[in-house]
C-alpha cells in the first residue's frame, strides 16, 4: 500500500490566448519519481481567466517498484527525442 500525505498545494492555473497552464506546487515535501498528487476542489478557470491559490491535495508515494519503472520509461522516452533530426535545408527528417 502507498503511503498518503495530506498536504497544501500552492496552484496557478492560466487559461488565456497568452499562456495555457495549470502548475500544483506542494508545500513542504518533494516529489519523487512515480508519486501522484490529487488536487482536492481544484478552481474551475474559464477562458481568459488566471487564477493563484492554494488548494489542499492528497499525495500518493510511490513504490520502490513504481519509482524503478516510472524512471526506466523516462529514460526512454527521452531518447525518442535524440531521433528528431534535420536535413542541410532546415525540413523535418
Amino acid at each position: 500500500m502507498s503511503q498518503r500525505l495530506e498536504i497544501i498545494c500552492d496552484v496557478d492555473i492560466e487559461q488565456t490566448a497568452e499562456s495555457f497552464h495549470a502548475y500544483a506546487v506542494p508545500d513542504g515535501i518533494d516529489i519523487r519519481p512515480g508519486d501522484r498528487v490529487i488536487l482536492h476542489d481544484p478552481p474551475q478557470v474559464a477562458f481568459g481567466q488566471h487564477v493563484v491559490c492554494r488548494c489542499p491535495a492528497t499525495v500518493l508515494r510511490a513504490g520502490p517498484i513504481d519509482r524503478a519503472m516510472t524512471r526506466l520509461t523516462s529514460l526512454l522516452e527521452l531518447t525518442g527525442l535524440y531521433e528528431v533530426g534535420f536535413d542541410a535545408k532546415g525540413a523535418f527528417v
